[in-house]
């Protein structure tokens, strides 16, 4: 199933929501490629232990958002040119919510980008 089963609900966020992010996760990382069926409303329902309708709203925002696409009959797909969209709009979505801040803190406590660059830096060498 996409994303492997978690718990939901824990962050707060509605469900609908989690479930479209897990669906998006599965996109951006591969697990389901362009133009893969994605599991039914009634697959993710069964397998997250949500209501069906709950599981199709978030299924129907990534059809509104254009990720997904609808085959009568058949299912859901992932639209052409998802991964790179999704990848775009969680970067800019990551700079407004990480970097922007870090940016402006570091400017409050006189850090440079290089300075700033050398601390990432240091961080990542001692991981």
């Amino acid at each position: 199933m996409v994303g492997g089963r978690i718990r939901l609900m824990e962050d707060g966020r509605p469900i609908f929501l989690q479930i479209a992010e897990l669906i998006e996760n599965s996109i951006i990382d591969g697990t389901l490629a362009e133009e893969a069926q994605v599991p039914s409303t009634n697959e993710l329902a069964a397998f997250h232990r949500i209501n069906p309708a709950t599981a199709g709203k978030g299924v129907n925002q990534l059809v509104d958002e254009g990720t997904l696409y609808k085959k009568r009959g058949i299912g859901m797909f992932v639209a052409t040119g998802a991964r790179a969209k999704l990848r775009d709009r969680r970067r800019e979505d990551f700079a407004q919510q990480f970097l922007h801040p870090l940016l402006a803190e570091a400017n409050k406590l006189g850090i440079d980008a290089d300075e700033l660059k050398r601390m990432i830096d240091r961080w990542e060498q001692g991981r």
